[in-house]
């Protein structure tokens, strides 16, 4: 499946501060085994197949500079955040999740899945989750 955002958290896009130092919004891999359910996945409890590897923590990373930048002259608005990074790592992964971490798997909502369409490796180096220019999702 393409890239896309969860529908469940589509109902709370306008509820979020995304400016609040206290709104952690995390991105995590995925393996090839992962079937991405836009209606059915709402929390990262729903999540399978999250991969395993040296370099890399349960839940993933936590994104960093996160901002929502608006594109006036082009009519739509992007959530944007510094790139998804696991240094010096070995593992391999299908895809990335993003999602907001309450600390509670089941009240962490997913924001997006980033389908990498093949598999992505790193070998003792760094694994990047390189954003689209548009950012992690756009709307608009």
């Amino acid at each position: 499946m393409a890239s896309a955002i969860y529908n469940g958290f589509k109902s709370k896009l306008g509820t979020i501060d995304w400016s609040d130092a206290n709104v952690n919004v995390r991105v995590m891999l995925v393996t090839n085994l992962y079937t991405v359910d836009i209606d059915a996945h709402i929390n990262h409890s729903d999540i399978t197949n999250e991969i395993t590897g040296t370099g890399y923590t349960a839940g993933g990373n936590l994104l960093t500079s996160k901002a929502i930048v608006p594109d006036l002259a082009n009519d739509f608005v992007k959530f944007d955040a510094d790139n998804g990074l696991w240094a010096n790592s070995t593992l391999t992964a299908r895809g990335a999740v993003v999602y907001l971490d309450t600390g509670v798997s089941g009240t962490s909502t997913l924001i997006a899945f980033v389908d990498f369409v093949t598999d992505k490796s790193s070998s003792t180096g760094d694994f990047i989750v390189q954003w689209h220019q548009d950012g992690i999702y756009r709307i608009g």
